[in-house]
């Protein structure tokens, strides 16, 4: 069953939580710039944090991390040999639009330190400006 349906949906752009507030971590890790997320790039980044989590924390005691960022786009394309008005195309991915203040990730149990270090790592691998915030 294709649970993704081409439509023309209107979105709510208005949450009902913010979401530039830090709300159940320490540490995270804040958009300042336009851009957008596809769902491999937010994958991509979810391994990194997880890679680097666990590089920095050697005991039982483990980083809890919480991605606040909802994939709430179908992104479409036609392929390249179409003409035009020959509809809207099939579904290629999903996105997220990310606006300056979003919260992309969100730490707990760790330094300022460590989460300086995971920071550090997601930024070189993201083309959005990031920049790390605490409680």
């Amino acid at each position: 069953m294709n649970l993704f349906i081409k439509s023309q949906t209107k979105y709510n752009y208005k949450n009902n939580h913010p979401n530039n507030i830090l709300r159940k971590g320490s540490y995270g890790i804040k958009a300042i710039s336009f851009g957008q997320l596809t769902k491999s790039q937010l994958a991509l980044l979810k391994s990194i944090v997880v890679k680097s989590s666990r590089k920095i924390i050697k005991s039982k005691k483990s980083i809890k991390i919480w991605t606040k960022i909802v994939l709430n786009f179908n992104l479409t394309k036609l392929s390249m040999d179409a003409r035009m008005g020959k509809g809207k195309g099939s579904i290629y991915t999903q996105a997220s639009f990310v606006k300056p203040g979003d919260i992309i990730f969100e730490f707990e149990l760790c330094s300022y330190q460590q989460a300086q270090y995971i920071f550090l790592k997601v930024s070189k691998c993201c083309n959005l400006k990031l920049m790390l915030i605490k409680r």
